[in-house]
């Protein structure tokens, strides 16, 4: 399955002409990033980016990184991508958009797994930071930081998708089943990818798109153990994670449940994304392996 089709061309001279009416100050060179599944991400001169949504349904997350990243990003250990300037609807664009930081370095999915063991601290410590309960007004996701057995349905359609060995079926089966978050709802970055982790200088330097920012089951965060890290990544990532915010074996539990309905996800939907694509199957392999 291919990503959905944009709703409306997101061109360079749309954007220029949105910059030239709206932020005149900041009008650089545009340089196309990335044309994702939610956004049109483009490069503005050498320190900002343009971030603007290709369909309708994603507006809106272009709003909630508006509202809340500012909040979130003075107790984070890691650089996140705090929107600079808030873009109105103009002529030949109906939504909401922003300017905001570029953060020079590489994505993790860009290094093989096995050079990956040296980040999982640093990612222990930033999810350890974000996972904090979130204000009664905080943004819900309605498929992620749910409970698993929401994801059910969905699940059940990948599997068709996908089709995977039985035993997998049988693994989820008893991943979903897995005792419910029974504390507060925290703050969940909600698509813990290793193409959304930028290293530069042999460390981890931000943590990116915040599309998916909800109030939940911090265990969709914790997924990228098995989406990132090999076995001994990941052990060394839930060490440092528990050393900060204590151990909970349920937690755990529905954490490669979330990983492996990430996984399946990915693989069903990446058909034109090989990057992502490879994310899932490795992320599948490393659930069903444990």
């Amino acid at each position: 399955m291919r990503m959905p089709a944009a709703e409306v061309e997101v061109t360079a001279e749309l954007v220029t002409a949105l910059i030239r009416q709206q932020h005149l100050d900041l009008l650089d060179e545009l340089s196309l990033v990335a044309n994702g599944w939610d956004n049109v991400i483009y490069r503005l001169g050498r320190t900002r980016t343009v971030r603007l949504p290709r369909r309708q349904l994603v507006a809106e997350l272009i709003i909630k990184e508006q509202r809340w990243l500012p909040e979130l990003a003075p107790r984070l250990p890691l650089s996140i991508p705090v929107p600079e300037r808030a873009g109105r609807p103009g002529p030949g664009f109906d939504w909401p958009w922003s300017i905001g930081p570029w953060f020079d370095g590489d994505p993790l999915s860009g290094i093989p797994v096995s050079e990956r063991t040296r980040y999982a601290a640093d990612l222990a410590a930033f999810f350890a930071a974000l996972h904090r309960p979130a204000p009664p007004d905080a943004p819900v996701n309605p498929v992620r930081g749910i409970p698993l057995a929401q994801r059910a349905e969905l699940v059940a359609q990948q599997f068709a998708i996908v089709d995977p060995p039985g035993r997998l079926r049988t693994l989820w089966d008893e991943l979903v089943t897995t005792r419910e978050l029974t504390g507060p709802p925290v703050w969940v970055h909600g698509d813990p990818h290793p193409a959304n982790l930028l290293i530069k200088d042999g460390r981890l330097a931000a943590v990116i798109d915040f599309g998916d920012l909800t109030a939940g089951d911090p265990a969709t965060d914790l997924a990228v153990g098995w989406l990132a890290f090999d076995p001994v990544g990941r052990s060394r990532f839930r060490d440092h994670y528990v050393r900060i915010a204590g151990d909970d074996a349920d937690l755990w539990r529905r954490a490669r449940g979330w990983a492996l309905s990430l996984g399946l996800s990915l693989l069903a939907n990446s058909d034109d994304n090989p990057v992502l694509a490879a994310v899932g199957r490795h992320a599948v392999d490393q659930v069903i392996q444990e």
